[in-house]
């Protein structure tokens, strides 16, 4: 279901220069992850993940350390959740996830690149019904029967499972997420995932041709431009793209 599902998120991390903003995007979410569930990774699932996530994106650990601390402080920014929903160039399907201390200056920000690119902001819910929410697992590995078999005897709802070139790749709800790590690790111990995400993946593709294409990588470049974007996802397939 899902070989290409790296494609469909954007990669911040495109060019040197824009390291800056990678780390700022990490420093905000482990920010929110430690001031809503605790500093402490022992205790803390989500944040002990994303350290792990932020450290293979290689994100200093001053910046990492520096964020945790924020987060041990009294106060602080009130950041929230915002997605954002609509079609971009070629018709093709967006969703935008943001981590906002001002949902409508985002909203403004979001609906600029979507206006300025000739595309269409949606409603919540517009194309969301397109995508599955998915936790994602890879790890390096030559047999995925025992994998499988150690997710179902722990009840885990997996969606899917891979094994290509080394790589077993576990698909399953993104509410399965937590239970699917613990299963694991109970089972083979301590894991060096080289995937560990919660992503959307779209269930149909849009082929984007033409005078879209460049319209279609502008409008990625102005949202990862946007401090408040962490992700985006899209089902857009650039037609001089090798897929």
């Amino acid at each position: 279901m899902g070989r290409a599902y790296q494609n469909r998120k954007e990669s911040m991390a495109k060019t040197a220069e824009a390291k800056t903003r990678v780390y700022s995007k990490y420093a905000r979410e482990l920010y929110v992850s430690a001031k809503s569930g605790g500093v402490d990774p022992a205790g803390n699932v989500a944040l002990r993940g994303l350290i792990e996530r932020a450290k293979k994106a290689q994100v200093p650990t001053h910046v990492i350390e520096k964020a945790l601390a924020k987060a041990k402080g009294a106060g602080g920014e009130d950041f929230s959740v915002a997605r954002y929903e609509g079609f971009g160039p070629g018709n093709c399907m967006v969703i935008v996830e943001c981590l906002t201390d001002n949902p409508n200056r985002t909203f403004g920000d979001v609906r600029q690149c979507f206006t300025k690119t000739k595309s269409k902001i949606g409603t919540p819910g517009s194309v969301s019904h397109m995508f599955d929410h998915c936790a994602i697992l890879a790890f390096r590995g030559d047999d995925e029967e025992p994998v499988l078999e150690a997710l179902i005897e722990a009840g885990v709802d997996v969606t899917d499972i891979e094994n290509e070139n080394g790589l077993i790749t576990i698909f399953a709800p993104n509410t399965e997420h937590f239970s699917a790590k613990q299963a694991l690790t109970e089972a083979f111990g301590e894991i060096d995932f080289e995937v560990d995400e919660i992503q959307f993946l779209p269930q149909t593709t849009t082929e984007i041709t033409g005078d879209d294409v460049a319209m279609f990588e502008k409008f990625l470049d102005m949202l990862n431009d946007l401090e408040d974007v962490q992700n985006v996802y899209h089902n857009a397939e650039l037609a001089d793209a090798d897929q």
